[in-house]
C-alpha cells in the first residue's frame, strides 16, 4: 500500500489527532465514508448521487 508500513500509519494517525481533535473524527469518518459510497455509485452508472450534508438546524428544531 504505497509502501507505508505500520509506523508510518502510527505517526499519520497520531498527527491527524493533532490537528483535528478526537471530537471530529467520527464527523471525518462519516464524510469519508460518504465520499467512497458516492465514488462507488458514481462509478456503477448509478445516476442518483447523495450532496446533500445533514443540516444540524433542523434537527435541533423538530
Amino acid at each position: 500500500m504505497f509502501g507505508f508500513g505500520m509506523p508510518e500509519m502510527i505517526i499519520i494517525l497520531v498527527i491527524v489527532l493533532v490537528v483535528f481533535g478526537a471530537g471530529k473524527l467520527p464527523e471525518i469518518g462519516g464524510a469519508l465514508g460518504k465520499s467512497i459510497r458516492n465514488f462507488k455509485k458514481a462509478a456503477d452508472g448509478k445516476d442518483e448521487i447523495e450532496i446533500k450534508p445533514k443540516n444540524e438546524d433542523t434537527d435541533k428544531k423538530a
